[in-house]
């Protein structure tokens, strides 16, 4: 009896003890010191408030690292977004976000360095002599000084289409949501409007066919494609705008499989029922929305950007709305991001006829681990050798 007690006891202890280590698996995020297994690689890491830091098998070598901005692309979930990037690096920093006055101790003495809107600028790279690879954790790179990477010999790589396709279906969430009147609807029937109605059916705005209208692309990369490759699905015709000192190869682009035409800027607006902004922000492009820009727009057309705030003069398509010029404007992205709780809005936050995303379209989860996948394979490629997704020299 008292051995079949005894080893009751152990058992008892034994489920115990294995539960809890269930339990410190499941909860692995929270206690510092856990284990982390990518691969074959396995790796520590050590918590603080605002910093994880990742140490593991990352090759030869001193291979130091440090994510300024980690938050937008994995929203606290660092383990199971940046696994892969982690493997890459003997000692591997992760804060969520940066403010300007962390940036160059947090950089340190780091050989790489990946920002999604941390400013990297020549300061900070005069700053962190060790610097040698500048990973941008999006497609647009507008918050690194490529020139000054460039002529100190530092690799600046980005992440082109990651989320072509999570931009486009925002895109058209935003033209069927106007198309069918989505949100009108829905309001109707949670008000008890279509309960009350005589007929079988109760329409609360007006419905529109997407199919025959114009849809005039503004950029014709990997996401301005996206949403031309959907359009004809909906029977829409797809054009794509010519901006100056720019133009399609005669012919067409044969990676797009499907008829379009492409047109000169003014002549391309002159027949939009929908022009949908995809260009990239340069100097060119910056306020390319203007007075004399919509002023070329088909009467009556709907304005989207999920590209660049700054693409648009937030004045000026304010003033398109109030004149009709604009039946409808939407936009994830503005000038300024996030808008300011005090001081002046956007105008297009107070206008009636603006509708207004938080910056999301890019970042569906598969868009998000997608991005987090190639950044990894960014830095395999530099340290082999190889050019990928290189934006220096």
């Amino acid at each position: 009896r008292m051995l079949v007690k005894r080893q009751t006891v152990c058992a008892f202890w034994a489920l115990m003890i294995s539960a809890g280590a269930l339990l410190s698996a499941a909860f692995k995020g929270f206690p510092p010191g856990g284990q982390i297994q990518g691969g074959s690689k396995s790796f520590e890491k050590k918590r603080s408030l605002h910093e994880t830091v990742f140490s593991g098998n990352g090759g030869e070598g001193n291979q130091k690292g440090c994510v300024l901005d980690s938050f937008t692309t994995d929203q606290g979930n660092v383990e199971d977004i940046w696994q892969e990037l982690i493997s890459k690096f003997e000692e591997l920093s992760i804060y969520p976000r940066t403010k300007k006055n962390e940036v160059l101790s947090r950089i340190g003495d780091s050989d790489a360095v990946f920002s999604s809107k941390v400013i990297i600028d020549d300061d900070v790279m005069e700053a962190c002599p060790n610097l040698k690879y500048i990973g941008v954790l999006a497609t647009g790179y507008n918050n690194v000084d490529l020139e000054a990477a460039t002529a100190r010999g530092i690799a600046v790589t980005n992440v082109p289409a990651y989320s072509s396709d999570s931009v486009a279906q925002t895109v058209f969430a935003y033209l069927l949501h106007d198309a069918v009147g989505v949100h009108e609807h829905l309001r109707a029937v949670e008000a008890g409007e279509w309960q009350k109605s005589p007929d079988f059916c109760f329409f609360a705005a007006p419905m529109n066919e997407l199919a025959g209208q114009n849809l005039v692309l503004v950029g014709s990369g990997g996401i301005g494609g996206a949403v031309g490759r959907i359009g004809p699905a909906f029977g829409m015709n797809v054009i794509f705008a010519e901006l100056p000192g720019r133009s399609f190869p005669a012919g067409g682009r044969k990676e797009f499989p499907y008829p379009h035409a492409a047109l000169p800027l003014g002549e391309a607006l002159a027949r939009a029922d929908v022009v949908s902004l995809h260009c990239p922000l340069t100097p060119a492009t910056a306020r390319l929305v203007d007075d004399a820009f919509l002023a070329q727009v088909k009467p009556g057309a709907v304005l989207v950007n999920t590209g660049r705030g700054p693409l648009v003069d937030e004045a000026a398509a304010a003033r398109a709305l109030d004149r009709g010029a604009l039946r409808l404007l939407y936009a994830d992205v503005l000038q300024v991001e996030p808008p300011p709780a005090a001081g002046p809005p956007s105008p297009l936050l107070l206008h009636p006829r603006a509708r207004v995303t938080p910056h999301v379209a890019w970042g569906a989860l598969a868009a998000r681990r997608r991005l987090a996948r190639a950044v990894a394979a960014n830095v395999a490629a530099f340290r082999e050798g190889r050019r990928l997704n290189r934006l220096d020299g």
